[in-house]
């Protein structure tokens, strides 16, 4: 009795917008196995983009956070919290981190910078009740006060 072969049933490709991870799993099978004919060009780009929109909004999400704890240390020394302290070096090692990992984002910390600002200034309205004229508009911290200004873990 001979047997013979057959190809083993391949799922349907997933279309990129029903199923994100698979239709992923399987162009990178495409783009390893060399048959770039059958990739899907559009998608692939605009996920390459993403990536880098995400590694910016991590970057200055973490500036974000580190000029917040600094605002409220500014602003009402007498509220300060160890926690507070925990966050700045927390966020710092974190930014410090995706700048190394992508060096094409020096480029852009002033952007990220001014956007973390507008943000951080809105939470720290918010958080702390001060009025907004109590906080300036425009970053008062460039890149080094944000990075390596001292701060005691003592409140």
């Amino acid at each position: 009795m001979s047997f013979a072969k057959h190809p083993k049933p391949q799922p349907a490709p997933a279309a990129y917008e029903e199923d994100a991870y698979t239709w992923a799993l399987e162009q990178a099978a495409l783009l390893r196995a060399g048959r770039f004919e059958a990739i899907d060009v559009e998608n692939i780009a605009e996920e390459i983009e993403t990536v880098g929109r995400s590694e910016f909004a991590r970057l200055r999400s973490s500036f974000r956070i580190i000029m917040l704890h600094l605002l409220k240390r500014d602003r009402q020394p007498e509220r300060r919290s160890r926690s507070w302290v925990s966050s700045i070096l927390t966020h710092r090692l974190d930014a410090a981190e995706t700048l190394a990992e992508n060096p094409g984002l020096k480029s852009r910390v002033s952007e990220a910078l001014a956007g973390a600002y507008a943000r951080a200034r809105i939470e720290a309205i918010a958080e702390t009740g001060l009025p907004e004229g109590a906080l300036p508009e425009t970053c008062p911290y460039d890149l080094d006060a944000v990075m390596t200004r001292e701060i005691q873990w003592a409140p």
